[in-house]
């Protein structure tokens, strides 16, 4: 149960020892070291499933409503009894097959977990996505064949895998109401709308000097703001050099390609800000339905964005190279299959 230590005045206070398991912050911890001084420091890892493995380092006396799990704790969860074997056997075959589809990519689980009816079409830049190391995809289906729902499905499917642990969808200002809308309403994602009136929300909660994208996982942003340093500054700072585990999701991509053919034409506002911001994070997924304007260049510049190893400025683009990570639909090829 832990060492009794003095605490200010006449009580005492139970710290915890090494190997404890802790409650504290409404979280369940695994105290890892405990630095016994005046004020007892005490530092453990998360063992919740929506935050395992994050760290945390308490002045244990000056915590409200801790308390450390003892053995009397863990022997009342045996009280309610035992469930049935058919009961328990479908719990056990519920985590073969999540542990099945988390490591097969030919094994979907969003679609399943979605509440749209899904065409099969609306499956291949999800398959595409699976088979690569890192998610860069193109997809630039025609208007109104999905592409939300396709990036929805990507982005549930890799946080269902652990692949993502937060995600930013840069799109128009126009359209982020309706993305939160989709991505709650048909996927289950709360996203939050980061402008003014929600950094002023953080500062009034947490102070000034919180950085705003360290309070939500899931973030919808407008294009007009990624060139603000206000915004992008905080942002790439939470991003460091590089961020494993992030997932930026641009939508109308080719507002970032150079809108001149020339090789070697002069970047606009927001595509030296999407350049900059872009290989921080590990995964990418662009979308657009015109994403080509008529200059080889451009082109390729945009793609170098989404992914630099394959494709570069001013370099022509091998169709190889293309067909791993875009998809290109039109209204006529879907009507025809």
């Amino acid at each position: 149960m832990g060492t009794a230590l003095p605490s200010t005045g006449e009580s005492y206070t139970k710290i915890p020892k090494p190997g404890d398991i802790v409650r504290v912050r409404s979280r369940t911890y695994l105290v890892e070291s405990v630095d016994a001084g005046s004020e007892p420091i005490v530092a453990a890892v998360c063992l919740d499933d929506d935050a395992q493995g994050d760290s945390l380092e308490v002045v244990w006396n000056l915590e409200l409503d801790t308390e450390i799990l003892g053995k009397d704790v863990w022997k009342s969860i045996g009280r309610k009894g035992f469930d049935s074997r058919r009961y328990f056997a479908a719990y056990v075959h519920t985590l073969r097959w999540n542990c099945v589809t988390a490591t097969d990519p030919r094994l979907f689980q969003s679609p399943f977990r979605a509440g749209i009816r899904v065409d099969a079409y609306q499956l291949e830049p999800l398959r595409k996505a699976l088979l690569l190391p890192r998610v860069n995809i193109f997809i630039a289906d025609d208007v109104g064949l999905g592409k939300t729902i396709e990036a929805g499905l990507i982005a549930s499917e890799l946080l269902l895998r652990r692949r993502v642990r937060e995600i930013v969808v840069a799109c128009p200002p126009t359209m982020l109401p309706q993305w939160k809308d989709e991505m709650e309403a048909r996927f289950g994602l709360t996203f939050q709308i980061l402008d003014r009136n929600y950094i002023d929300q953080v500062r009034q909660q947490y102070g000034f000097a919180v950085n705003p994208w360290t309070t939500f996982p899931r973030f919808l942003v407008s294009h007009n703001l990624l060139i603000d340093e206000a915004y992008a500054g905080p942002l790439c700072a939470w991003l460091d050099n590089f961020r494993a585990g992030t997932l930026l999701i641009l939508d109308e991509a080719h507002h970032a390609a150079p809108s001149s053919g020339a090789r070697y034409a002069i970047d606009s506002r927001i595509t030296r800000a999407i350049r900059d911001i872009a290989p921080r994070f590990e995964h990418r997924l662009f979308l657009s339905a015109t994403p080509h304007n008529g200059h080889s260049n451009s082109f390729s510049a945009l793609l170098e964005i989404l992914d630099s190893y394959r494709f570069t400025r001013g370099v022509p683009v091998l169709k190889a190279h293309l067909d791993q990570m875009m998809v290109r639909r039109l209204k006529e090829d879907i009507r025809r299959l």
